[in-house]
């Protein structure tokens, strides 16, 4: 069961990336991130009041604002490389980082013990998560942009997704789903200052805030997802398979906008669906 919740929260993950990705084209990244948050907040608090907790410590929501930290870290730096037309670039480059980081802290510091089974699972995922996401070179996304800038952007999403996972698996399931509300606050809080700069944005972006809310509502759903995996499921697995979500936006780009397939996709989307059967079996 925490395997088929970690594979849906990288359902929904993927289909926020599709839609943020086109989305952040046409709308400022920080009005795009902002608002998503927003969005994130609201169906957070709704869960939380409808799944009351049986007790909120001190150290649920330190560990809550900490994961909201690396949320807001990670959407910004993710929107604003999606922004510059990245796609092939970030979203390969945070995943794949964000997953190891993940991972070795799960093992190193959380005492996770993978089966050799999914230990190979993992090392497939990793190349996985590159081809499937990279490979389409024939999109064009990196066509006038700066590879510089957008691998910084990939690293700091990848830092701030890993922490943001690492951060909510240490909440205590007593908690409920409070500690993902106060992550979503928190990201609000921090993303502010950055969104202040750009409020002429929110007033020519107006036709687009339902959107950028509805993205961000389906990231904490993700999110919401993956809290309930860690809860079955070790954190090193928890993350890998809630870290398979480039293989949906590489699906959608070829069923809903009829992108060509290279090998190297096809490579990717079938060495996921290896790295699934196991890290279920293991």
């Amino acid at each position: 069961m925490g395997a088929l919740l970690a594979l849906t929260s990288a359902v929904c993950y993927g289909v926020v990336d599709f839609a943020g990705g086109l989305l952040s084209r046409r709308v400022h990244f920080a009005v795009v991130t902002f608002l998503g948050q927003i969005g994130g907040l609201l169906l957070a608090l709704a869960a939380a009041l409808l799944l009351p907790a049986e007790a909120v410590r001190p150290a649920d929501v330190m560990w809550g604002t900490l994961s909201g930290a690396g949320s807001a870290t990670a959407m910004h730096f993710l929107n604003r490389g999606l922004s510059r037309g990245a796609m092939s670039v970030v979203i390969p480059v945070s995943a794949v980082t964000g997953v190891a980081l993940s991972v070795l802290c799960g093992v190193f510091f959380l005492g996770d013990r993978p089966t050799p089974l999914a230990w190979l699972g993992i090392c497939i995922t990793v190349p996985a998560l590159w081809l499937v996401s990279a490979g389409g070179t024939s999109r064009g996304d990196n066509e006038g942009t700066q590879s510089g800038p957008v691998l910084t952007d990939g690293l700091a999403a990848s830092l701030g997704v890993a922490v943001q996972y690492v951060g909510l698996a240490q909440v205590d399931p007593a908690s409920g789903l409070w500690p993902v509300a106060v992550g979503r606050l928190t990201a609000v809080l921090l993303l502010l200052p950055a969104t202040w700069r750009h409020t002429s944005e929110f007033r020519r972006s107006a036709r687009s805030w339902g959107w950028a809310v509805l993205i961000g509502a389906g990231a904490a759903l993700g999110l919401i997802l993956y809290l309930w995996a860690t809860r079955l499921q070790m954190l090193a697995i928890a993350v890998v398979l809630a870290s398979l979500y480039p293989a949906v936006p590489t699906a959608l780009g070829l069923t809903v906008l009829r992108e060509k397939v290279t090998r190297a996709q096809v490579t990717g989307l079938v060495s996921s669906a290896a790295a699934v059967i196991l890290l279920s079996l293991g």
